[in-house]
């Protein structure tokens, strides 16, 4: 075990020697330090408070204290604390069934409760230090519960005695070669990587390259159909992470979906950008991304205008371009809008917005970009996955590096750690337009000098929010929805960022929420809108394209992809979703 926690360290010193990287006291420390200042303020500042909490406290540990040694006598007693039925932390039969386990359960799950207390019931915080101060605690208590270490989890403590502590060596060989594949830094693995290859068992829809620049593969894709719909439909992914979260598998692919239904579809298939591209804008990318896409796909088609789709912050930039065509040419080339969790107010932003709400984090970024010229995906990789810690973190370490076990093959996870990189000019100017200064929401987002305007933008819009996304919340996707100037169809899924939209019919899954548009009214709520809906079984996918086929269900004969003009350049996926950061 010592040999191989001897690589493992080398593995994360050797970049640090050759200077490839900079180990600086992060920004974050920072703040988590000032957040929980400010909580701990309101519980010292007065002494009968603090006397009460720490009062309140005690009694709590020396009600544990007693009830554990009346067990130790053999007495029944009920316990002081009982976890989540669903903590699978706690699983193991003998956290409950051994006192010493059960001892350190339960202290901690009081520990938790205090924690808790601690942030909701401090007063006068304002709304952004409490997300914030509750989003670091939770981190802290997480990281600190009894299961993840071996001398204080049942099932680590017997895996080691019988295994002769072989499970270590496993985990630390595992270890070693995770901080390898990160250069230096630990890229926790998720899955079974080896089981998975794209365009092998992932992104296999059939389609051709049609287009190419520096910054996105414009992908056409083979129709299934004898005819399809005149109006094609343009999809812009996220730029964050890689297209093919739309086409999985043939089981869950959004974009076989679309075909199956008679569509033309393309999509954009993003680059995964180095050093060369680090002055590449915001604008950059919607010119050479979803407006030179426009153009193409029109020319293909011979079509009038297209049916758009944006993802995550890929419906930002589409909402973006938009608003850009309404205020300098005509938006007419866009027949719909269709935006799956995509924010244009940044209020209320998900839990990105604790890494980016002041000007200090935000230039903390910007001089890590300023470096290497764009920000290691990496990094956003690791952000996402300590957003959903109990379920993207801990489990894996334990698994890997304690139990010394193998992950599954997932190729949701696959793709989760598939992650890319973001130039640092485009990156910078969507962090502070968005999530700083909530600029686009307002209407103070340039773009080559022309002002934004969401009100002007008339194209109609089905836009989807999910009802538990920690990323882009349903309540801000719904207070969004509400700003824009058209007709909207708003719609509320089950699950959470991704399984609410990548939900096939055929499975069944969660439930979707149908209403009224938006009101956009003070005190109205998504919750609100909730029950004043209608809810059905299901997925959401058949009624998205009920949507679409209201527009114009003229059908034409199939369409090959490509042209003479735009000739295929390569099978899909393309290469630009091949490369790997």
């Amino acid at each position: 075990m010592m040999e191989q926690g001897g690589r493992a360290l080398a593995a994360f010193m050797k970049p640090r020697e050759e200077g490839k990287i900079h180990d600086e006291p992060p920004q974050q420390v920072v703040d988590i330090v000032t957040t929980f200042g400010r909580v701990m303020e309101y519980w010292m500042r007065d002494a009968t408070r603090a006397i009460e909490l720490q009062t309140s406290i005690g009694h709590a540990y020396l009600d544990l204290w007693a009830t554990t040694m009346r067990r130790l006598a053999g007495e029944t007693s009920p316990p002081i604390a009982t976890p989540d039925p669903r903590d699978r932390r706690f699983s193991d039969p003998e956290w409950s069934t051994n006192t010493y386990f059960d001892f350190l359960k339960q202290a901690y799950l009081l520990t938790s409760r205090v924690a808790t207390h601690l942030v909701e019931d401090a007063e006068g915080l304002d709304p952004l230090t409490r997300r914030k101060a509750d989003f670091y605690m939770k981190q802290v208590v997480n990281a600190l519960a009894p299961s993840n270490f071996v001398l204080t989890n049942p099932e680590l403590l017997r895996l080691t005695l019988r295994s002769n502590a072989d499970n270590l060596v496993r985990g630390m060989k595992m270890l070693a070669e995770d901080i390898e594949a990160g250069h230096g830094e630990l890229k926790i693995r998720q899955s079974d990587n080896s089981q998975f290859e794209v365009g092998r068992n992932l992104a296999i829809t059939p389609g051709k390259v049609v287009y190419q620049n520096e910054l996105m593969q414009l992908i056409q894709y083979t129709p299934t159909t004898g005819t399809v719909l005149k109006t094609p439909l343009l999809i812009v992914p996220p730029w964050i992470n890689k297209y093919y979260i739309l086409d999985l598998n043939p089981e869950k692919s959004f974009i076989k979906y679309a075909v199956d239904n008679g569509l033309t579809v393309f999509t954009i298939s993003w680059v995964n950008p180095d050093e060369h591209l680090a002055r590449k804008t915001f604008a950059d990318y919607m010119r050479q991304g979803p407006l030179e896409a426009l153009d193409v796909v029109l020319k293909i088609t011979g079509a009038p205008s297209a049916h758009t789709l944006g993802y995550c912050v890929g419906g930002t930039m589409l909402s973006v371009a938009m608003a850009y065509l309404s205020a300098t040419s005509t938006a007419e080339r866009i027949r719909s809008a269709t935006m799956f969790t995509a924010q244009v107010d940044f209020e209320k932003g998900g839990d990105l917005k604790l890494f980016t709400s002041d000007e200090s984090q935000i230039e903390a970024i910007e001089r890590r970009m300023a470096e290497i010229g764009y920000l290691e995906g990496g990094k956003m990789a690791m952000i996402f996955n300590f957003m959903r810690s109990n379920d993207l973190v801990w489990p894996y370490i334990i698994s890997n590096y304690l139990k010394g076990e193998q992950p599954f093959p997932f190729d949701l996870l696959y793709w989760n750690s598939d992650s890319t990189r973001m130039p640092a000019a485009n990156h910078s100017y969507y962090l502070r337009n968005c999530y700083l200064e909530n600029n686009l929401s307002q209407g103070r987002m340039e773009i080559d000098g022309v002002t934004l305007d969401l009100r002007k933008i008339l194209v109609p819009i089905y836009t989807v929010a999910t009802r538990e996304d920690h990323i882009a919340p349903a309540e801000s996707v719904y207070i969004g929805a509400a700003m824009f100037g058209g007709d909207v169809e708003f719609v509320c899924a089950g699950s959470g960022h991704i399984a609410g939209i990548i939900n096939p019919p055929a499975g069944k899954k969660y439930q979707y929420w149908t209403g009224a548009r938006p009101s956009g009214e003070a005190g109205d709520s998504v919750e609100a809108w909730i029950k004043r809906s209608a809810e059905h079984p299901g997925s959401w996918w058949p009624h998205w394209l009920d949507w679409i086929r209201r527009f114009d269900p003229t059908e034409v004969p199939a369409r090959v992809p490509g042209t003479a003009e735009f000739p295929a350049i390569e099978e899909a996926p393309g290469s630009y979703v091949k490369v790997r950061s």
